[in-house]
């Protein structure tokens, strides 16, 4: 198959001018449009994709998750990122660990955000009440919802392996069953659907403080962690402006830390030097110059970066333009340079997007690993995360771990806009891979000017650090020809399946002459757009 940016799509784009939704599970794609044609808002749409998933998806994401989302309006550039990541518990002590942080069990996890997430969102832009938007969450929880087939492929790879670290009961608790789900089950978590039921009818306070938060902090009391009925009470997303840099006319408006979106800012200033509109789509010299531009980026979170309420903030400088040039003397042209450490893989996360003709979000939530800390409150049914484990025990770092303290976030979601009006809307799971699908996704848009579905479809690479070397994997397709040339380059490029980079894409563009929403959804995961 010809991958040039002329070539047929596999999905076809949706095209909506009143609401639309892409996710990566249908079911929650699904509950958004409904909740738009109901008279809903955007925001509505989204906290009832937001709940589904929770529901259908818990190995990605869960109320004992975090979230991170940028909102704007479609009449003005008045645009908001939220961050509901949770802060470590105040009883929490660096020296109990050791060497290493667990990545499962009541020590591994920080105080959940996702819920408040919801209530920040609902205050600013809901329409419908609280109720109404977490119906469809409740009814799948509670009467029970089909098993599909990613869901049924990722209770195996983790409770079907040998190496499993999460403990057995977990599926049970999660499924209703007494073995790993089929295709076709249905699904019934009654503990989730009354915590549900709960939060509708009294916001996020009622996850925050109450019978929810006693439970939580009792279990969690009982097996040893730290996390209570203070950190919970205490928690507050963090609602402020987004971070904002140009690239060729537009203002891509990304993630504050404790995201690491301020990289993609980066790597997009860096990038915008070179005349990429210029080279062939899908030519050497793009994708080196793309390859270069995300490792530089990604050098200058390593070290740099931490929670802003305790660290300095480099924000400012990493994004200026004088530093992208600054940066970009150190990119040869013809021979690749090492990435940074740890620049590991990772997919246990999930992304959404929601629109219409008042506003879009780009919306992202995780648990961190798969299946997050291994470790569900069977009181309310609450499967907590392990974002714990993304500090760092080094007493030198930015990152290191401290009470009160929140972690940095590969977790990132952007909006683009150009003359004060949204354009572009993204994003993807995939750890430390997301920014660098995200600059792929939007130098194919923007620089290669192809749409939404090839701009998703289009084969991507992904680099990470192995030991001092830097393995680059790129999807080989009949006629995509780089592997050989960028080995010229000195990359250790090797071939992947071709459709085996560890993102899976929800992507928007919003025609600035009619003001429809066209829509594509990556055929990686089992993801849909969907619009009316």
């Amino acid at each position: 198959m010809d991958w040039s940016p002329t070539s047929p799509i596999g999905r076809g784009i949706v095209v909506g001018s009143l609401g639309v939704a892409a996710s990566s599970q249908p079911l929650a794609a699904s509950a958004g449009l409904d909740v738009m044609r109901r008279g809903g808002s955007f925001i509505d749409a989204a906290i009832a994709i937001s709940a589904v998933l929770v529901v259908t998806e818990p190995y990605a994401s869960h109320l004992g998750g975090d979230a991170f989302c940028v909102v704007c309006p479609r009449g003005s550039d008045d645009s908001v990122a939220v961050n509901a990541s949770g802060a470590a518990p105040l009883r929490a002590n660096p020296a109990d660990f050791g060497v290493a942080i667990p990545p499962r069990g009541s020590r591994s996890f920080s105080v959940p955000g996702l819920v408040s997430a919801w209530g920040a969102l609902h205050s600013l832009y809901g329409k419908l009440a609280l109720e109404d938007a977490l119906a469809q969450a409740i009814e799948y929880a509670e009467r029970g919802f089909p098993a599909g087939y990613a869901y049924c492929r990722a209770f195996r790879q983790t409770f079907g392996s040998t190496a499993c670290d999460v403990p057995p009961h977990v599926a049970s608790m999660l499924t209703g069953l007494d073995h790993l789900p089929r295709p076709g089950e249905a699904i019934r978590q009654p503990a989730l659907a009354v915590t549900l039921r709960h939060v509708a009818a009294g916001g996020a306070d009622a996850f925050y403080r109450g019978p929810i938060a006693s439970a939580i902090a009792r279990r969690v009391r009982a097996d040893g962690g730290w996390l209570d009925e203070e950190d919970l009470a205490a928690h507050a997303p963090d609602v402020r402006k987004p971070l904002a840099t140009t690239y060729r006319g537009h203002v891509v408006h990304g993630q504050p830390p404790v995201s690491q979106g301020l990289i993609l800012l980066e790597a997009l200033n860096i990038a915008e030097l070179w005349d990429l509109p210029s080279m062939a789509w899908n030519s050497a010299d793009r994708h080196h110059l793309l390859l270069e531009a995300s490792k530089l980026a990604a050098a200058d979170r390593e070290g740099r970066m931490g929670d802003p309420r305790l660290v300095r903030d480099p924000s400012a400088e990493l994004i200026s333009k004088e530093h992208a040039r600054s940066r970009a003397r150190a990119i040869d042209l013809q021979q690749a340079a090492p990435a940074p450490a740890p620049a590991q893989l990772g997919s246990d996360t999930t992304y959404f997007l929601a629109g219409d003709r008042d506003g879009v979000v780009s919306f992202i939530q995780s648990v961190f690993s798969g299946f997050g800390a291994g470790y569900v409150v069977p009181e309310c049914g609450v499967l907590m995360n392990n974002r714990m484990t993304g500090f760092s025990l080094d007493p030198s770092s930015p990152n290191v771990l401290a009470p009160g303290k929140r972690t940095m976030h590969t977790l990132n979601a952007y909006v683009v806009t150009r003359d004060d009006r949204p354009v572009l809307i993204g994003g993807t799971p995939g750890g430390h891979v997301q920014v660098q699908s995200n600059l792929q996704v939007l130098s194919s848009v923007i620089d290669a000017g192809l749409d939404v579905q090839r701009a998703i479809e289009a084969p991507r690479w992904q680099w990470r650090r192995e030991g001092d070397r830097t393995a680059v994997e790129i999807e080989e397709r009949p006629g995509a020809g780089l592997v050989d040339e960028l080995r010229g380059r000195g990359h250790d490029a090797r071939p992947i399946g071709p459709w085996a980079q560890g993102s899976s894409y929800q992507l928007m563009r919003i025609d600035p002459e009619t003001g429809a929403m066209h829509v594509g959804s990556d055929p990686r995961c089992d993801g849909q757009a969907v619009a009316f």
